[in-house]
């Protein structure tokens, strides 16, 4: 993604969230205690599609997860995929 993007970390809403060209894109996701965040959705509208936003909120939440020791739940499967692929890119480093 070339443009630059302003994440906003709805605390109480549970929810990563942009707005690009006035449509909103966010993940969602539940504190389940014990550390530990499910990651259950990530919406971006068709109009946005194809521009990293998805990528760039999931790394948004996942390096949120990673600061606070969270474990990551991905019930997503856009986020399921995303993290294998992190985790390969992070084993050839």
């Amino acid at each position: 993604m070339s443009e630059a993007l302003s994440i906003h970390h709805d605390l109480a809403g549970h929810q990563f969230e942009t707005t690009v060209e006035g449509d909103r894109a966010y993940l969602a996701y539940m504190d389940l205690g014990k550390q530990t965040l499910d990651i259950y959705r990530t919406f971006v509208p068709n109009s946005l599609r194809g521009r990293g936003i998805a990528a760039a909120l999931t790394e948004h939440a996942l390096q949120y997860a990673e600061r606070l020791g969270y474990t990551v739940i991905p019930s997503c499967s856009y986020v399921e995929r995303y993290m294998v692929r992190r985790q390969r890119h992070a084993d050839k480093s």
